[in-house]
């Protein structure tokens, strides 16, 4: 299974600006900038869209790892802070923080701590940075 997402970008860094666009339409060149990463500008940003992602698929996990402990959840809500810092390498994400809060009917403390462990440590985003990163890069005139 492949997914594809793309940037465009126009001008230098400070000024210029771009779209981001996903294959399903839900972001279909949406903007981002300089300002909407590092300032409080309109529009989105790669970390914005990676805590998105975050909090998306380890919600799902844990429908999942509780389902397998025959559980559902009337409602599941996670939000995911990540940190984003700049250091002497650079800015870098240093950190994202998820917290979870659920409404399980028949689940107890240890069935909750048990499925959210298994979907914090099995949720493919969670594992993304353990990931292969390969690259095609072609310069055109």
């Amino acid at each position: 299974m492949k997914r594809h997402a793309s940037a465009i970008w126009q001008g230098d860094l400070k000024t210029g600006k771009g779209t981001v666009s996903s294959e399903s339409g839900v972001l279909s060149k949406t903007q981002y900038s300089f300002g909407t990463r590092f300032e409080n500008g309109p529009g989105t940003n790669p970390e914005e869209l990676i805590a998105a992602a975050h909090a998306g698929c380890f919600t799902m996990a844990l429908s999942g790892q509780l389902g397998n402990a025959g559980l559902v959840a009337e409602k599941l809500e996670t939000t995911a802070t990540l940190t984003f810092e700049k250091l002497d390498a650079g800015w870098t994400v240093t950190q994202i923080h998820l917290d979870v809060k659920g409404k399980v009917p028949k689940a107890d403390a240890a069935a909750w701590e048990k499925a959210t462990s298994a979907a914090k440590a099995g949720c493919p985003i969670s594992r993304l940075l353990n990931t292969t990163i390969t690259m095609d890069a072609k310069l055109e005139a």
